[in-house]
């Protein structure tokens, strides 16, 4: 079996959902298309493919994809994103983050689930939370334990 059949026969859906909301004709809502240049308030109620430029402050309660020629400049709020292209700001995501190998981030994540491609380039935090809504360092503290066990001491042996 060929390597691109094996790796087609074990896709997950994850995968198929990628690939589907990276696919230029995917029916998006809306899309600000290449050489496009939008400057403003984008709220959205479905899916935003960017393909162009964007600027200012963007919120979407479904998938927000930064296609390989998107620009992006501002903190995302989305069930979904989906980057290929380049942004400059924050991610906060209900469900998941994809960055694929031609993403390019400065900027922090939160998110329940992260996905990073070989050759991603990103500069910032990545905070996963797994759908908890409890502070993450106060769920791994108390995971930890308040108590610490001492270790046994040491005695050196004088033979």
């Amino acid at each position: 079996m060929s390597k691109n059949a094996c790796q087609a026969k074990h896709k997950t859906q994850a995968d198929i959902n990628w690939e589907k909301y990276m696919a230029r004709d995917d029916g998006h809502n809306s899309i600000i298309g290449e050489g496009s240049i939008f400057e403003g308030q984008f709220f959205i109620a479905g899916s935003i493919r960017i393909d162009g430029k964007f600027e200012g402050e963007i919120k979407t309660d479904d998938t927000l994809v930064v296609g390989e020629t998107g620009k992006v400049k501002t903190n995302i709020h989305a069930n979904n994103v989906m980057l290929a292209g380049t942004l400059i700001g924050d991610i906060h995501a209900r469900n998941e983050v994809r960055l694929a190998e031609s993403g390019k981030m400065l900027g922090d994540i939160n998110a329940p689930v992260v996905h990073l491609s070989k050759g991603v380039v990103m500069k910032g935090s990545i905070n996963i939370n797994a759908g908890n809504k409890k502070d993450i360092q106060k769920l791994v503290e108390e995971s930890y334990g308040n108590s610490l066990t001492k270790e046994p001491e040491r005695q050196d042996r004088k033979d």
